[in-house]
């Protein structure tokens, strides 16, 4: 029998979409339910710029007006966003989704081929981008076939390119503000696709996986419930273009009316000043930056007492830092969630009854309105205290992936459960701890790597026989990539190719995918069929025993 949630079932309206249900709807909008001058809104940390909602209802409407009228954005179709956070980002997901277009993220650190891939996998006719971003964008969107003219900046200015708010003032002189896009008779809001978001799922490239409205209302109102009186204010310190960002600080903040506080650009400083300057009470981390938290000398130069909450996901966090943290930090509690894309970030989470660092080493219990399978090797269904993958279904396990059925079919089964690739176990208490991962995918700083993408760049070099990548264990980073290589014949695997091959990833992809770590081996271990045997590797890394090794810091980058 499958696991069940603790939690009461959630109340899901399926006939509306985002917008409606944040900005529309007598009952889930705070535009319905206080006062214009209690509304929380955006807020830039470094420009003090802000927008309640209200606001960003108004400046929205005049932007999808815009792009329809004047654009001829269509029903369906794909606005790309490649910045980092600002208060205008969600601006232009919001205008998109009021007219039924879809949104698609893609990370800032994106290189031209990333984000020409990025760009031509979610079908995207528009872009909005940074100026920072733009040499890429141009570039990219040249390749992807999107014209000049509908790619916009959502900050700053630049000779030859429209920015978000001239979009604004050319949507506010039309005589009539376009309606907003309703669900179609007949469908629901698990039918329509608003967000595009790219994951390696539990194998092989990036997919853009497809993200209904009903997923992000779903999961909306699944940590609601679960959620403090006293989380008012959210600091937006993960990137927008991340499940997390896109759920927790874009979408949760309105339907609770909390104020989100932008950091464009994440450094210790700026965020270690916002939670000063705003008293926040609660930091929404990757195990990275908590891992600074106990270690970085500049953490004890700022008042933090206000502080009661760190939550921390994407990946999981030792228990020498979780003791630091509760050392150093007694006042708090911790709680965490545990996801993927594919389940439009959590499947579980920690609920205030375990807000706790004895709990710290466990992903809480099963969402509201969510079941949970933990499957054993042998296909049966593993009780309490046994080892098995972790499948989940839910209302906010998402559509599938776009263009990709066979990737679908072998990640969603056809009663609808996620199969997540993660081996894990479920107590009497029914909170869930995660045991290891079977899938492939690597999370640096909770971002997912895909090692095939990796393997095929690498198997681009001229010196480049056969090669695995996995995931190895880092301090800062939680994981990142190691090469095992095989080397051309008649080619030396040494000191200097490793340096080559080193330079040669961090040349051909964005920084997070660097290759850290290469190692030269005689033979890539391969199942009957071809498939890479990454355990056995994982095994050899284990046991001490190894080939020529060269790591980043010995290559002098």
């Amino acid at each position: 029998m499958p696991f069940k949630s603790l939690q009461n079932d959630i109340l899901l309206p399926r006939d509306l979409t985002t917008w409606q249900w944040l900005f529309e709807h007598p009952t889930y909008s705070p535009l319905a339910r206080f006062p214009e001058a209690e509304l929380a809104g955006y807020h830039n940390a470094k420009t003090k710029e802000t927008l309640n909602w209200k606001q960003v209802k108004e400046v929205s409407t005049y932007v999808s007006t815009a792009l329809v009228k004047k654009y001829g954005l269509k029903v369906g179709e794909t606005v790309a966003l490649f910045s980092q956070n600002n208060i205008w980002y969600p601006i232009a997901m919001h205008a998109t989704l009021r007219v039924g277009g879809k949104v698609s993220g893609a990370s800032p650190a994106y290189n031209l081929d990333e984000m020409t891939y990025a760009l031509q996998k979610g079908e995207a006719k528009f872009l909005m981008t940074h100026p920072d971003s733009m040499e890429v964008a141009t570039a990219a969107a040249k390749k992807a076939g999107i014209p000049k003219e509908n790619l916009f900046l959502l900050e700053g200015e630049m000779k030859g390119y429209k920015t978000i708010k001239d979009l604004v003032e050319e949507g506010k002189k039309e005589s009539e503000q376009v309606p907003y896009y309703t669900i179609p008779k007949g469908k629901t809001n698990m039918d329509i696709c608003g967000f595009l978001s790219f994951s390696s799922g539990t194998t092989g490239l990036p997919k853009a996986v497809m993200i209904a409205h009903q997923n992000v209302i779903a999961q909306c109102l699944q940590v609601m419930q679960i959620t403090p009186s006293d989380h008012k204010k959210v600091l937006a310190v993960l990137p927008s273009f991340h499940i997390t960002g896109l759920v927790h600080a874009l979408h949760l903040p309105v339907l609770i009316n909390a104020t989100v506080v932008m950091l464009p650009a994440f450094t210790m400083e700026s965020m270690l000043e916002a939670t000063q300057e705003y008293q926040l009470r609660e930091l929404l981390l990757v195990p990275p930056i908590l891992i600074r938290m106990v270690r970085d000398p500049i953490v004890d130069k700022y008042d933090l007492s206000a502080l009661r909450r760190f939550s921390s996901g994407a990946a999981p966090l030792s228990e020498e830092i979780i003791q630091q943290l509760k050392k150093k930090f007694p006042q708090c509690g911790f709680k965490q969630g545990y996801g993927m894309t594919e389940s439009c970030s959590c499947i579980t989470a920690h609920p205030p009854s375990h807000y706790d660092f004895k709990y710290a080493h466990t992903v809480g219990t099963i969402c509201a309105s969510t079941t949970v399978k933990i499957m054993k090797e042998d296909g049966t269904e593993g009780g309490v205290g046994e080892p098995g993958e972790i499948w989940a279904k839910g209302p906010q396990v998402v559509m599938g992936y776009l263009n990709n059925d066979k990737a679908t079919k072998e990640t969603f089964d056809e009663e609808g459960y996620l199969h997540t690739g993660d081996q894990g176990s479920i107590d009497e208490h029914g909170v869930i701890t995660i045991l290891d991962r079977i899938k492939e995918m690597i999370k640096v700083k909770g971002i997912g790597v895909a090692p095939a993408e990796l393997e095929d760049l690498l198997l681009g070099h001229e010196k480049v026989e056969d090669v695995a990548v996995l995931g190895i264990q880092d301090d800062y980073s939680g994981e990142v990539p190691k090469a095992y290589i095989v080397p051309k014949p008649g080619t030396e695997g040494d000191d200097a190719l490793g340096r080559e091959l080193i330079k040669y990833v961090r040349d051909n992809r964005v920084r997070y995918k660097a290759v850290k770590e290469v190692e030269f081996i005689g033979e890539i271990p391969k199942s009957a069929s071809g498939k890479i045997l990454r355990r056995v590797l994982r095994d050899k890394q284990k046991s001490g025993e190894h080939g020529v090794v060269v790591r980043e810091e010995q290559s002098k980058l």
